[in-house]
Order: structure tokens, then sequence, then C-alpha cells
């Protein structure tokens, strides 16, 4: 019996080439359609220089490889410039999206949300899929109960496109359903460089400090403090496997979703 179709845009950058072994080798998935904008033709062995066992053809044309492929879910890990107009395409075409790309707005998801209860199907938007960053997120929103002071510094490779990252913005969003505002007690403070206490226009008005480096891949704090006592969690994604466990889950459980999912931990 052939698994979950699955179909992968942006199947050769970092992310996707993940996504695609992860597929190829899980036995509840089935690869059925690599989406790229170059090295369109070649098979996606001869374009990953063998990273990716399938002779699979790249293709150019989102919808129509959706619609050719009988594509069920697609999952995407491209660009935040792209991945709207993508998430609109795939759901247009039947197939469910799976989208790892952040930097999607609230009136964008909102869009995407709508499109997905008009065709009667579901999509899952996660800032992050792995399951450790997903945990922490969980702690700190408990945590968020007790400590009203807290901050939020995130570490990323130095091509990541958008800051603060989808993660930190998730977590903050999380914190401030619990308890709505943070740091009611901070003395004003006057910047001597904008921006050095961070992002501050945030869900609970969090702070929000972006790391960006090379030889990070992604990782996240979130501080609490209070009289005589701190917390720190802390998540360190040390390779782009570790996202892969999730996705594989997102694509097996989106099959029984309609409407938006909006993070991996309404699905775990």
């Amino acid at each position: 019996m052939s698994g979950i179709r699955v179909a992968v845009c942006g199947a050769l950058g970092r992310m996707g080439l993940e996504v695609v072994k992860t597929v190829l080798a899980d036995p509840e998935l089935e690869l059925v359609a690599a989406i790229e904008h170059h090295r369109i033709g070649e098979t996606l062995h001869e374009a990953s220089a063998g990273v990716a066992c399938c002779e699979l053809v790249l293709e150019e044309d989102l919808g129509k490889a959706l619609v050719d492929s009988q594509a069920q879910v697609c999952v995407d890990f491209t660009h935040p410039s792209t991945v709207f107009q993508n998430a609109l395409t795939i759901i247009e075409a039947g197939c469910r999206p799976v989208i790892g790309t952040t930097g999607i707005s609230s009136e964008q998801l909102e869009k995407i949300k709508a499109a997905l209860e008009a065709k009667n199907i579901g999509g899952l938007v996660a800032p992050n899929f792995a399951i450790g960053a997903v945990l922490i997120m969980k702690f700190a929103q408990e945590a968020a109960k007790y400590f009203d002071h807290a901050e939020i510094i995130e570490f990323h490779h130095n091509q990541k496109a958008d800051a603060p990252s989808g993660t930190a913005i998730k977590t903050a969003e999380m914190m401030a359903e619990t308890l709505g505002k943070f740091n009611p007690s901070n003395a004003p403070e006057k910047e001597l460089y904008e921006g050095a206490r961070g992002a501050r226009k945030t869900p609970g008005d969090i702070p929000i400090h972006s790391v960006r480096l090379p030889g990070y891949v992604a990782h996240q704090e979130i501080l609490f403090g209070c009289q005589g006592q701190t917390i720190t969690l802390r998540h360190d994604s040390i390779d782009r496997a570790s996202f892969m466990p999730g996705v594989a889950m997102g694509c097996k459980k989106i099959m029984s979703e309609t409407g938006l999912v909006y993070g991996l931990e309404h699905l775990i």
C-alpha cells in the first residue's frame, strides 16, 4: 500500500533536501513531486550530487506539479517572499500545505485559513518543527503564570531572512496568552543605541533579541526573573535533522485536520 503522497517545494534547499530524505525513508510517506526554480529537468539524484537517492525529475510549476502528481501534502521551506503565494497555490490544487517558512504575517495567516476552510482541508503552519523547541514554548507558557518578567534571545545562522524568528514570536504569543503584559516594574530606559534592548512592540511587550552569526542553526533562550531567582529555558537545534520528526508527524496528522493549524504543539 502506498503512503501519503508528498510534494516538496524548494527541494534543493538546505531544509528541502532534509525533507526529501525524510519522506524517502518513511514507509508511511511517498515522494511524488519535487519543485524548484533551478536545475529543472534534472533528477533529484543528479541535482543533489547523490544526496537524495531519487530519480524524480525537478519541476518548476508548483500548481501543475501538484495536480499532475495528485499530491496530498506539500511541504514548503522556501522563503518569506514566496511562501504566502505558494500556500494559496497549494490549497487551490486541493493539497494540504505543511509550512515551515517563517515571516508570514497575521493577515496572510487569516487568508490561508479562509482558503483552507473554503476547500474543507487542513493545513499546518509551524514556526518550529523541532519537538524540543515546541516543548520549551509550552514550558514558557506555564512559567508565565508565576513570573511576570521575561525576555527572549534567539540565535540563527546569518543567512536567515527574517528577524525575529517565527519561533520567538510564537513563544511570545503563547506567553502573552497566559499573562497579557510582562516586565511591569522595569525602570524607564534610555537606549544609547536604538534596539539595544531588543524588539519591544511584541506580544506581551516581551523584549526579543535576535542574533545572526555563522555557525548557528536554530537556538532560543527564554529568560524569566523575579526577586531572588531566575529561570532559563534553552533549546538548541544543532542539525537540521532535528526538525524532521516533526515534519513527518505534520504530514501524517494534517490529513485528519480541517482548517488552519498554527503551531506543531496542536498536533503533539
